[in-house]
């Protein structure tokens, strides 16, 4: 046996020895780890044996039956240094429910927090009852140091008073104070008023308390019915005093956002409905965050919401905080009418697209809704009125299209004359030339889009966050605030979602062919920048567009349809009775051979093509050299 053999087994045999020692602690540590299992277990054990005692007696020497009048109290292990927070922190659950015409609000003991809330003049796409958060879907506690740190919604209040619209609860302690929460809901109105006192409690709240903690977590169910449209316009809001609108995160992203500053108000917000709190003094700093839920989630939520707020707080004899909560739906009138900038919620678009849609499209919208009630015909007359008074500023430029069509033969005379890139600058001078015999601008096209775009991007936040149009029906669709689906495919396809809407597929032909018949007249086939803009505005934009409004709002789209409808109209009247061709083919004929005044755009432009065409001779003379 070699050297190398016997190292080996030495190195064996150590390994093994090593095992051998290793196994053995772990051995030692699994029976010490069982044996403080079972210890645990008979002090659990004991600690039920000493629960049962401790219930006994404090039944018959506390009385419970007179301090918790409207529980079945069953004490648990002494957890709190004060004695009757160890009974309220066990006991049966209580729901209490209360309303007014607009809203029903069921509240828990545990706690004495909001249960679930219905709003009884609205309902779910599929009719059934809508909750802004159904019973079991809120959590909401007050945090605060009462000689130990303590959460109101680990205890169990009692029931003081019930009347149809108020509850009132209280929450004793063994130095007499007592916390009592109230709830108030006024006739006519989604608001309700929360008044947390704290009585008596100057001897149980220590005076170096200066804050106390508002934790609200909400589940919000899906309402609408598409998933998509629902989850992009729902979100958590936050306002600072004196900002134009409130902070956002949400819109269909998973996010929390830490707030350092002093805040007003903080909102849950679903697509058409909120969940808004506002205490009387601002909370001094916070945390927010929102997770929505998959399509496919099992109970139908949308999201989960939380806010974790902290406000100033100074003990006294009786300390009073207010908290008004709205809980209703997205109405702009509505929120305006509290005076606390919640109206801003509502997404409106930028200060000038914003500025239309609150000035011109919605009181237009609440003027015709008060004689008509069908939407599909409010919409045909929003349509007319926005095209008849911009039609003084886009006749300009209709009448420019329609004169651009008639020199067309023109254009491909030049175009067959100069097919050379290097008589570009010739092809453009005399084209200019052409444009001013003709009395055309050529930039004069530019114009309605500038007027238009605002107008249509208005439309296109306006439709979707309108409540007004939710669940209202017209021709073919069952919802305006949604889609409409005329083909219903049972799975997801890529961009295009599980469906077909008809309204959209309408739209986006109706964009084809105003494009096609506005592009026909103006641009050269042979050119290839022309052409490639060509494609983009009569094949590119209107497929872009019903990929885009398929799954939106089918008022949106159908008001889409009609503009477009309406101007194909416009410019066929334009062309046929006040921009005929022949008049314009005449009136260049007549100007031919006389001498034309350019103008400052035409010399600028000519200035800016001799500089061009000079730097590319240069660039050529250099590649010879």
């Amino acid at each position: 046996m070699d050297k190398n053999t016997i190292t080996g087994f030495v190195l064996i045999g150590l390994i093994l020895f090593g095992f051998t020692w290793y196994q053995s602690k772990q051995y030692d540590k699994q029976m010490a780890y069982q044996a403080q299992l079972d210890s645990v277990v008979r002090v659990e054990r004991a600690a039920e044996m000493a629960a049962q005692a401790l219930e006994d007696s404090l039944e018959n020497a506390l009385h419970t039956e007179s301090v918790f009048q409207d529980s079945a109290v069953r004490p648990a292990i002494s957890i709190y240094k004060d004695s009757l927070l160890n009974v309220a922190a066990s006991g049966e659950e209580r729901i209490i429910t209360i309303g007014n015409d607009k809203i029903e609000v069921a509240f828990t003991t545990r706690g004495a927090q909001p249960y679930s809330a219905r709003v009884k003049d609205y309902r779910n796409y599929d009719s059934t009852d809508l909750y802004i958060f159904r019973p079991g879907g809120s959590e909401m506690g007050i945090g605060i140091y009462a000689g130990e740190t303590i959460n109101t919604k680990n205890f169990h209040f009692n029931v003081e008073e019930v009347t149809d619209t108020s509850v009132v609860m209280s929450l004793p302690f063994t130095g007499g104070g007592r916390i009592v929460q109230r709830y108030a809901l006024a006739e006519g109105s989604y608001m309700m008023t929360n008044t947390l006192t704290f009585k008596g409690m100057d001897n149980v709240i220590p005076r170096n308390a200066t804050y106390c903690d508002f934790d609200w977590a909400l589940t919000i169910p899906r309402m609408e019915k598409g998933y998509k449209n629902e989850m992009q316009y729902s979100k958590v809001n936050y306002y600072f005093e004196g900002d134009k609108k409130p902070e956002e995160i949400g819109r269909g992203r998973n996010n929390s956002k830490r707030i350092e500053n002093s805040l007003e108000w903080f909102a849950f917000q679903q697509q058409f409905f909120s969940a808004i709190v506002r205490p009387d003094s601002k909370f001094s700093s916070g945390q927010v965050s929102v997770e929505f839920r998959p399509e496919d989630d099992a109970e139908r939520n949308l999201m989960d919401c939380a806010a974790k707020m902290r406000s100033g707080f100074q003990i006294s004899d009786n300390v009073v905080m207010v908290k008004d909560f709205y809980l209703g739906p997205n109405h702009y009138q509505t929120l305006k009418s509290y005076g606390r900038k919640y109206e801003k919620i509502i997404p409106l678009g930028g200060w000038l697209v914003g500025w239309f849609t609150k000035f011109v499209i919605i009181p237009l919208f609440n003027f015709l809704h008060r004689s008509i009630s069908n939407f599909g015909i409010i919409i045909l007359l929003m349509t007319l009125f926005i095209k008849i008074v911009v039609l003084p500023f886009t006749y300009k430029s209709y009448s420019s299209s329609a004169k651009m069509q008639a020199i067309k033969p023109e254009i491909d005379k030049l175009n067959e004359k100069y097919p050379k890139e290097e008589d570009a600058l010739k092809k453009q001078q005399a084209m200019m030339d052409i444009y001013k015999r003709a009395g055309i601008n050529p930039m004069g096209g530019c114009l309605p889009m500038l007027l238009q775009f605002p107008i249509l991007w208005a439309m296109f936040r306006f439709f979707p966050a309108s409540i007004e149009l939710r669940q209202q029906s017209f021709l073919w669709a069952d919802d305006l605030s949604a889609y409409d689906s005329i083909i219903d495919f049972g799975t997801r396809i890529p961009l295009l979602g599980d469906h077909i809407s008809l309204f959209a597929l309408l739209m986006a032909l109706s964009m084809f062919f105003y494009s096609k018949i506005t592009m026909q007249g103006q641009m050269s086939g042979n050119d290839p920048n022309t052409a490639s803009m060509r494609f983009m505005s009569v094949y590119m934009m209107p497929i872009m567009m019903f990929f885009i409004c398929n799954s939106l709002s089918s008022g949106l789209s159908y008001y889409y349809l009609l503009s477009n409808l309406i101007t194909m109209l416009e410019t066929v009247i334009i062309k046929k009775f006040f921009v005929r061709p022949e008049d314009v083919l005449a009136r260049l004929k007549a100007s031919e051979g006389k001498p034309q005044q350019k103008s400052k755009w035409q010399k600028r432009l000519e200035e800016a093509q001799k500089m061009q065409q000079q730097m590319l001779k240069e660039q050529n003379k250099k590649a010879r050299r």
